[in-house]
């Protein structure tokens, strides 16, 4: 490796510096790569991958949060990426294809608003905007309150929570045993 340029620029002497929508691009190519990976993994009937590392271990699977642990992901805003994924991964333990698909998505299209001359800034704006339109909306049409909640609920609540992991073809018997399991330990609320 060669040393620094004397001028000051941190730029080594064959380097070079890319700024603005270059850079941007890259960014975005980046991260839809990403999400292309793991995209046809998604859903009740998404395919499988076969890993295989540098010593021939093969694993195979669908899961996002495993694929993407997987891959050694360089590049900053594809790593951005990843980490996303596996921070929803410990999260919630669910979800991480959504979660990359969906970002990537916003960065591709954030970019095309861009590109017709929208300020980055006004795009992130309508972003925050829009993500405050969509919890209202869930709030105030999709939630449902806990006591009018019944076992209908809560089984396809528990099916759907199960439905991407190993249980999959006995989902209708382990939603049920879920719900009765957790019905059984409930506690009333007491005045205190």
């Amino acid at each position: 490796m060669s040393a620094p340029r004397p001028d000051g620029t941190g730029l080594f002497i064959a380097g070079q510096r890319e700024t603005g929508q270059d850079v941007r691009i890259g960014n975005v190519t980046a991260a839809v790569a990403v999400a292309n990976i793991v995209k046809s993994s998604l859903g009740p009937v998404g395919l499988d991958k076969m890993l295989v590392d540098d010593i021939g271990d093969v694993l195979i699977t669908n899961d996002g949060a495993t694929i993407l642990g997987q891959l050694e992901v360089e590049h900053p805003a594809a790593r951005v990426l990843v980490d996303l994924a596996q921070l929803q991964d410990s999260e919630v333990g669910d979800g991480t294809t959504s979660v990359v698909i969906i970002a990537a998505e916003l960065l591709r299209r954030g970019n095309e608003l861009v590109k017709i001359g929208i300020h980055p800034t006004t795009v992130i704006s309508g972003f925050r905007a829009a993500l405050k339109a969509a919890v209202s909306f869930i709030k105030k049409e999709m939630v449902i309150k806990v006591a009018e909640l019944d076992d209908f609920h809560l089984i396809n609540a528990a099916k759907t929570s199960m439905s991407s992991k190993i249980i999959g073809t006995e989902a209708d018997l382990f939603s049920k045993l879920v719900v009765k399991a957790v019905k059984s330990v409930r506690m009333k609320a007491t005045a205190a």
